[in-house]
């Protein structure tokens, strides 16, 4: 009879440690929720998963790795050394399939068996930590019970690690987006909107860039009432960093026009401005050509670029004389500036290389040849039109599919 009550009295005792546990374990869950809740720091949820482990479950060896892209990097340990990253990345790839807690201390492998137990965390079918626990000081039979409790907790505390990863990265993208656009109204008012259409001259645009942002520019510049200049360019690169160069370089441009530089002056001097501000990291191709009314004479200087194509009757004649293309040498190596006289209706067809490249597939792609008979056949076309059957033209081409590069092309008829 007494060996009867002595068992009934130990089973009350183990129910009440066991209801004591589960309380325990359930005021810390209850403590980390609401610590996330108020969106405490990782390094806190951490502290805290420490002091539950040691405290409360009276764990001597602990390890937390978590994924990041496809490697392990412990966030919390204690009660020995670390292991080597390639160590624990041995223990990732034998035992997180498993997906459940294994019991490790009878394995073959020293790395493993100097633990007790191997917990993964999942969400979602997908891998996001793992947790090695050993020497554990627990009744042996409310083992199993922490060995749960563990990856429950774990669970919990990685998920809203995940949680916090991807607010950040929303708040980076949103950032980034508003970026963008800033970047893109910024561009976009960097380029002409209203073009000079006179008994004189007429000119028409296009200009699409691949991104929101480009790296393409133009522009137009009445010096006096007898000259303008204009520029096409394109810079290496894109995004912000390209619009940001873009809107440096017309601020120079349009400064140094405004003081009557020279053309020779004028290259060289942009120049210097970009190697000066990217540091030879960057570079621009560029176009720049004045023209006279009362002479009829085109001066210009061909960084680089795309040879701007000029159609006098059946006649077309590429303007190529220049330089190198700006911002790769603190001094251009040369300069030669070109001169040409243009025959009344002439046409002076400006563009960069989206106009004839298509991700390096030549059966989608214009070539020089094609688009140079092209301007002979549209030639008698106003600008707008010819504009328009030119991009028909490359869709076709190109299957209707998105353009690889930006596309701009700037026109100009002399009457």
């Amino acid at each position: 009879m007494q060996e009867h009550d002595s068992s009934e009295s130990d089973a009350q005792i183990d129910i009440v440690e066991l209801l004591l546990k589960r309380q325990a374990e359930l005021s810390a869950l209850l403590e980390i929720t609401r610590a996330i809740n108020s969106n405490v720091s990782s390094e806190t949820l951490v502290e805290m998963l420490e002091t539950i482990m040691r405290n409360n479950l009276r764990v001597k060896k602990f390890r937390l790795l978590l994924l990041n892209i496809d490697q392990y990097f412990c966030v919390s340990n204690f009660g020995d050394e670390l292991e080597a990253p390639e160590d624990l990345q041995v223990i990732a790839d034998e035992l997180m399939p498993l997906k459940y807690p294994v019991n490790i201390t009878d394995h073959q492998n020293p790395i493993f068996n100097a633990f007790d137990y191997f917990i993964p965390v999942h969400h979602k079918e997908e891998a996001l930590a793992f947790v090695l626990v050993g020497k554990f000081e627990n009744d042996e039979k409310l083992l199993g019970n922490s060995v749960d409790y563990i990856q429950t907790l774990i669970n919990v505390i990685v998920v809203a690690f995940e949680n916090k990863k991807l607010f950040k990265e929303r708040l980076h993208r949103e950032r980034l987006q508003r970026e963008v656009e800033l970047a893109r109204q910024v561009q976009n008012m960097l380029i002409p909107q209203n073009l000079p259409k006179t008994n004189l001259l007429d000119v028409e645009s296009i200009y699409r860039p691949h991104q929101s942002i480009g790296g393409d520019f133009f522009d137009f510049i009445q010096i006096n009432p007898e000259e303008f200049l204009w520029c096409v360019a394109d810079v290496s690169g894109k995004g912000i960093s390209a619009a940001l160069i873009m809107a440096n370089f017309q601020a120079s441009l349009r400064a140094l026009v405004s003081l009557n530089t020279p053309l020779t002056t004028l290259i060289q001097k942009l120049n210097e401005i970009v190697y000066n501000n990217t540091k030879g990291d960057r570079f621009i191709t560029l176009f720049l050509g004045v023209y006279n009314d009362k002479t009829r004479l085109v001066k210009y200087i061909n960084a680089g670029h795309n040879s701007p194509l000029v159609i006098h009757e059946n006649e077309v004649i590429e303007l190529k004389k220049g330089t190198t293309m700006i911002g790769v040498f603190d001094e251009l190596p040369f300069v030669n500036e070109g001169e040409i006289t243009l025959e009344h209706d002439a046409i002076i067809f400006n563009y960069t290389d989206g106009i004839i490249e298509f991700d390096g597939e030549e059966e989608h792609s214009i070539t020089e040849e094609e688009l140079i008979e092209f301007l002979r056949e549209h030639k008698s076309k106003d600008l707008k039109h010819l504009h328009k059957e030119l991009i028909n033209k490359m869709d076709v081409l190109r299957n209707y599919l998105e353009a690889t590069d930006d596309i701009t092309i700037l026109s100009l008829k002399i009457h």
